[in-house]
């Protein structure tokens, strides 16, 4: 039941005033990165895709034109796809600014140290681009796939996440071999929990707290596996 709890912890803290304002910010930073992402998405499909595209009972879309004016439209369309890796991507930029705030308010007497910034960044940056690919290899892949293609991107994304995510976590508290041995010991609950992150992370709107909502949701998930008597046995 440790998933649970450590989702329903992470939502309750979400608007308490020491936490809100690290909140804000963290979701400024996930739009940011979404922004930087979804351009980076149509300069691709402008440099590599067709100039138009023929539409049954529609005709012929130029497909500049379409990206120019309907950017905004597709910001909550391509957030499905795209906050995922978002997600990825926050974990070294902000998870540790969230993960001290929830300490100083929850777990006070067990503080842990600050992981190095450039140190949690590339590993970050490595995460996200395996959710990235993931991402699209399912989008490519989905016609030929079918309902496993929801499958594939739900499974291997919540692998990564929960993987990224308990990681940042513990490693404010443990050397690398125990964070390892922690990872191994919680892959289910990590991995269920990735899921629920990604399945969160394709829901317009709302997934713009799901970055903020996973780091939150990480730490109490460390913290509680540390307070059962199996965690504190290992």
């Amino acid at each position: 039941m440790i998933v649970p709890t450590a989702l329903f912890r992470a939502m309750g803290d979400l608007p308490r005033p020491r936490i809100f304002g690290v909140v804000a910010l963290g979701v400024l930073l996930s739009l940011v990165l979404f922004a930087l992402l979804q351009a980076a998405a149509i300069w691709a499909i402008r440099a590599f895709g067709p100039d138009v595209l023929t539409l049954p009972l529609i005709g012929d879309i130029h497909i500049n034109g379409a990206l120019s004016w309907g950017s905004l439209i597709l910001f909550p369309i391509m957030s499905v796809f795209l906050m995922a890796p978002v997600t990825a991507g926050f974990a070294g930029l902000f998870a540790e600014h969230l993960a001290k705030a929830v300490e100083d308010i929850h777990y006070p007497g067990v503080q842990g140290k600050s992981v190095r910034f450039r140190e949690g960044l590339l590993e970050s940056l490595a995460v996200m681009g395996a959710v990235l690919l993931v991402t699209l290899v399912t989008l490519v892949m989905t016609p030929f796939l079918g309902p496993l293609a929801s499958l594939l991107f739900y499974g291997l994304n919540g692998w990564l996440l929960g993987r990224e995510f308990l990681q940042m976590a513990a490693r404010r508290h443990l050397s690398a071999n125990d964070t390892r041995a922690l990872r191994k010991r919680l892959f289910k609950q990590a991995t269920a929990m990735g899921v629920i992150i990604a399945l969160l992370a394709t829901v317009p709107f709302l997934n713009v707290f799901v970055p903020v909502l996973a780091a939150v949701g990480f730490t109490h998930l460390y913290h509680v596996s540390a307070s059962t008597p199996q965690g504190r046995r290992g």
